[in-house]
């Protein structure tokens, strides 16, 4: 799928917003990505998944055993991957602030895991949770979402293969231009 097939997914689903909206990272933007949405049709959700999957190289895709994605943004198109890739798939949460493993999910040592995020932007989300796969046991080999935010800028220390990447600005609380700054803010994003 290339960009305008994948956000004319989004616009026929109502899942490309415009306003003012503050997002998970805590920057602002004009435009959001709300994936909930696109993925809620279980069909659209399976077809993004297996364009997901053909982003990754073969010889990083032989070496996946599990694919791992942090809640809430990720767990949708993370279920996906692994049915795309025939991998078990489970999730992190962080009900005290800090992601790792929950409801009977392991990782055995040194298991070759493939990170899965719904949207990118600034990449901490993406490193956090890599970061909880090492102390899981795991070994995060790469990582791939829906959306890269940043455009290819964001580094998150392993391979990452976004569906697409776009480049919607968005801005710290203390730079917003004057027609953001105007309209009222939401934060439509899974995290407070």
């Amino acid at each position: 799928m290339n960009e305008e097939e994948v956000l004319s997914e989004f616009r026929n689903c109502g899942a490309l917003l415009e306003g003012h909206f503050k997002l998970s990272s805590g920057r602002h933007s004009a435009h959001y990505l709300q994936c909930a949405r696109v993925l809620m049709n279980a069909e659209r959700a399976g077809n993004l998944a297996r364009a997901l999957a053909q982003k990754i190289p073969r010889e990083i895709r032989s070496q996946i055993e599990a694919v791992v994605s942090p809640a809430m943004g990720g767990l949708i198109i993370g279920h996906e991957m692994g049915r795309a890739l025939g991998k078990d798939a489970m999730f992190l949460e962080r009900p005290e602030g800090t992601f790792h493993l929950r409801r009977g999910f392991s990782l055995e040592p040194g298991t070759k895991v493939l990170m899965v995020e719904d949207v990118v932007t600034t990449g901490l989300s993406s490193r956090e949770a890599i970061e909880a796969v090492g102390r899981e046991g795991g070994e995060v080999v790469a990582e791939v979402s829906l959306i890269d935010r940043s455009a290819g800028e964001v580094d998150l220390g392993v391979p990452y293969f976004p569906l697409i990447a776009i480049s919607f600005p968005s801005y710290n609380e203390d730079e917003l231009p004057p027609e953001l700054a105007a309209i009222p803010v939401t934060k439509p994003g899974s995290r407070s």
